[in-house]
């Protein structure tokens, strides 16, 4: 009886079937060996579809729009090249998963995703690039840990929304922390004028969140930083290569990777070279700038495979035209969105001030509320736009829109409120 055909289920893992087994007399005659690795295919070169064929062709193919706020939406041709080496890379006979981080193969790929990430954001070469671990939030303690000579060195917060709140909280333990300016007494819908920041001259740094994901508010510009030595820290978490930074303006950038330039588990720092190597005395050395810098972020088994799939993702935007250009798709799909909710008459609400309205992020709610809040995301997820609820603390809609979110995503999901509105007067 023939083998059974097997179906590959899963999108990242399908290798070469294995055949059945032979009979006795054969196994005899011809001893049998199974294949380790899936056949090397290659595959005849086809033109380029245009960007509106191939968003059409990535909902059909993957079913949905995700709109969540991290981690988020990668870019599909990311994830099939990233299918299409995972069993074999470069011919090496390994999964990338599998080698050694200290091997020559991951070397090539650390590096090359280094050099590509200075290309897109023009790192100059004061700046350090550290692949780290731990989630932006570590960086909450990292930074002060590295910035401060000890606990009693004052240090500036704008908090501007929950994550800059929670960096100011955890900066307290390791500084005498801040709050310049808050935006709490105004649920966090606007920014301040720089000249309202209240900074402390004497202060190690100032710190911002350059885009609140939750709330969504974004920095368009960023204030100077008045203390005595000049540093701006920024959490650059949701907004992160999705348009163009003058780095050579920060001491440190950090950012979690799985909203704009990866999967979960790897964090970016981009920190002023002369700021590395003075960190507090009981600090662990896995927070010591210095450790990773000394070690290309090869101190211990760093997250090979989210540090791979990030250098994907350089290449791809490197190839659409760098960060001016993504740039400007963020800003036509972020205008399409305000524009529906402000054309509205009222039905659908975004509270953030229109100066600062983030590119990444867009909160609504709805005025009819909550309950209509519940079907508009129900319905929204049948029609293939998942991932729109809210942010727990808050509730209402979140439409994320990261980098990899395609133009044709965000027109049918302003298709579906049209529609929504006009059923549900």
């Amino acid at each position: 009886m023939a083998a059974a055909a097997t179906t590959p289920h899963s999108l990242l893992l399908q290798r070469a079937a294995i055949p059945a087994a032979p009979s006795r007399a054969s196994a005899a005659a011809s001893p049998v060996r199974l294949p380790v690795r899936a056949a090397r295919i290659s595959c005849a070169a086809v033109a380029a579809p245009s960007p509106a064929a191939a968003a059409a062709a990535d909902e059909v193919e993957r079913g949905v729009y995700n709109f969540a706020a991290g981690p988020a939406t990668l870019p599909l041709s990311v994830l099939k090249r990233a299918q299409a080496e995972l069993v074999d890379y470069h011919g090496s006979g390994m999964s990338i998963m599998e080698m050694s981080h200290r091997g020559k193969e991951f070397d090539a790929a650390i590096k090359k995703a280094e050099s590509d990430l200075r290309a897109l954001l023009a790192v100059p070469d004061t700046h350090a690039v550290l692949f780290l671990q731990g989630g932006a939030t570590t960086q909450f303690a990292a930074v002060p840990l590295n910035l401060c000579t000890g606990p009693s060195d004052p240090a500036d917060f704008v908090v501007s929304g929950s994550w800059s709140d929670k960096a100011f909280k955890e900066a307290k333990k390791f500084s005498a922390a801040s709050v310049a300016w808050s935006g709490k007494d105004g649920k966090y819908t606007a920014l301040p004028p720089f000249d309202a920041i209240a900074q402390n001259p004497e202060a190690r740094f100032l710190h911002i969140c350059s885009n609140e994901t939750i709330h969504g508010v974004e920095f368009k510009d960023y204030p100077e930083p008045r203390n005595r030595s000049g540093i701006l820290v920024a959490d650059m978490s949701s907004n992160f290569c999705s348009k163009p930074v003058d780095v050579s303006r920060f001491g440190v950038i950090y950012a979690g990777a799985q909203k704009n330039v990866g999967p979960s588990g790897v964090t970016i720092a981009i920190v002023r070279k002369d700021l590395i190597g003075a960190a507090q005395p009981f600090t662990p050395v896995m927070l010591d700038f210095k450790t990773h810098a000394d070690n290309a972020s090869l101190y211990n088994t760093p997250p090979c495979f989210a540090i791979y799939v990030c250098g994907l993702v350089f290449e791809d935007l490197l190839a659409q035209g760098g960060l001016a250009e993504v740039e400007k798709k963020n800003a036509r799909k972020a205008g399409a969105l305000y524009d529906t909710i402000d054309a509205s008459g009222g039905y659908y609400v975004c509270p953030v001030d229109k100066s600062v309205r983030s590119h990444m992020n867009v909160p609504f709610t709805l005025a009819k509320g909550p309950d209509f809040e519940k079907q508009f995301i129900a319905e929204a997820a049948k029609e293939g736009m998942v991932q729109l609820k809210g942010h727990r603390s808050v509730g209402g809609v979140r439409a994320s829109i990261y980098n990899a979110m395609p133009l044709a995503g965000v027109e049918k999901l302003v298709a579906f409120m049209k529609d929504f509105q006009a059923r549900n007067p």
